[in-house]
């Protein structure tokens, strides 16, 4: 069968080369296009378009990029019917991703939805758009099948991508001699991997690093961005190290970390490394966001948890001093640092056993095939 999957950002296309992977276990003859990324096109996929290319963030970017947006969605469109595959495959990516759903839809394309878009956190009732257009829903969160059931959609929760991810994760053993470490304990600085996020975020999580005299800062880079976008921050730091592409590494050897509210918050949690989430917009999309927004966390940490679990430092509150307080309060030797542990573990319970993109791929191949 001839499957058609489309993410737009660095966290989908891990999960999407996942997936075809596990797709390819239940259907030898699978063939895949792809808007996605590297991870994707390694695992098989003929890759039309770099997720780089539609990785736009908060209201105001999106607003000031609409006209590469359409002129994207048109080509993915035109492309969809000239490839006309068994099955679309969105990954997340909700601006895009469910007028993509629409369009299928309404030209007689089946729709498979894996990892919901966030509308229990902003516009709840875009989840009805949800389903009259997709045809199956594939969660990955644990509170999202109660959410969809208030809408009387049955979905299909298949657990968590990331935990295959970190199942497969086997760490670095000479990680620290390799990006040349000291002996001083390591605090992980995880900005992003979008533009406008490492500008606004990386700056100020910088502004600690003289405060920590006693730890050596990483920061994890991404290789989807220029590396003079790395040089212009970090070069009044020349104590600071970088590391591309090895997030779980630089995790899995520090003490502590920063990380940007996102994906990473969770990979994180379950690494079980003590965090500050730290997010900060364009004040017009925060002033946006926060009349909208429908739930009372950003990080999936504290959703997943229903309490808070790690603390948000959001917008005004992302400050120097107030990153050096909460940061101090989750180093080794401090009561906060195993609060939040305790909460971790609530969380990992939560989340249940590998498996996501194993179950997602079977369930789908047997949806196609018993269409």
């Amino acid at each position: 069968m001839k499957y058609y999957l489309i993410a737009g950002e660095r966290s989908g296309d891990l999960h999407g080369a996942n997936l075809i992977k596990a797709i390819h276990a239940y259907d030898s003859q699978a063939t895949f296009r792809a808007y996605g990324g590297e991870q994707m096109e390694a695992a098989g996929a003929v890759l039309v378009r770099h997720y780089r290319e539609m990785a736009f963030m908060g209201f105001l970017e999106v607003v000031k990029n609409l006209g590469t947006i359409r002129r994207i969605m048109r080509e993915c469109q035109a492309d969809l019917l000239a490839n006309r595959p068994d099955v679309l495959i969105l990954i997340d990516y909700a601006g895009f991703n469910l007028r993509m759903a629409r369009f299928a839809r309404k030209h007689g394309i089946r729709v498979f939805y894996y990892i919901s878009p966030k509308v229990w956190a902003w516009n709840q009732r875009r989840a009805l758009k949800i389903k009259a257009t997709v045809d199956k829903l594939f969660t990955i969160l644990p509170f999202e099948t109660e959410f969809f059931a208030k809408y009387d959609y049955n979905v299909e929760y298949v657990g968590n991508p990331l935990l295959d991810a970190l199942a497969d994760f086997q760490p670095n053993p000479s990680f620290r001699q390799t990006i040349g470490v000291d002996a001083r304990p390591v605090i992980a600085l995880l900005p992003g991997s979008r533009h406008q996020e490492i500008t606004s975020i990386l700056p100020l999580m910088l502004r600690v690093v003289s405060r920590f005299p006693a730890y050596q800062f990483v920061v994890g880079t991404v290789s989807n961005l220029p590396t003079s976008l790395y040089d212009a921050l970090l070069a009044d730091y020349p104590g600071v190290l970088r590391v591309d592409d090895a997030a779980y590494d630089l995790l899995h050897i520090s003490t502590a970390a920063l990380v940007t509210s996102g994906t990473a918050t969770l990979e994180t949690a379950l690494l079980n490394i003590p965090q500050v989430v730290c997010y900060k917009t364009t004040g017009i999309s925060y002033a946006i966001a926060k009349n909208l927004i429908a739930v009372p966390f950003i990080s999936l940490v504290n959703l997943i948890a229903n309490r808070e679990v790690v603390k948000e430092l959001i917008q005004n509150d992302l400050t120097p001093d107030q990153i050096t307080a909460e940061l101090q309060r989750i180093l080794p030797e401090q009561a906060g640092r195993s609060t939040l542990l305790r909460g971790y573990a609530d969380v990992q319970e939560k989340m249940g056993t590998p498996g996501a993109s194993e179950r997602a791929g079977r369930l789908m191949v047997e949806a196609l095939k018993n269409k």
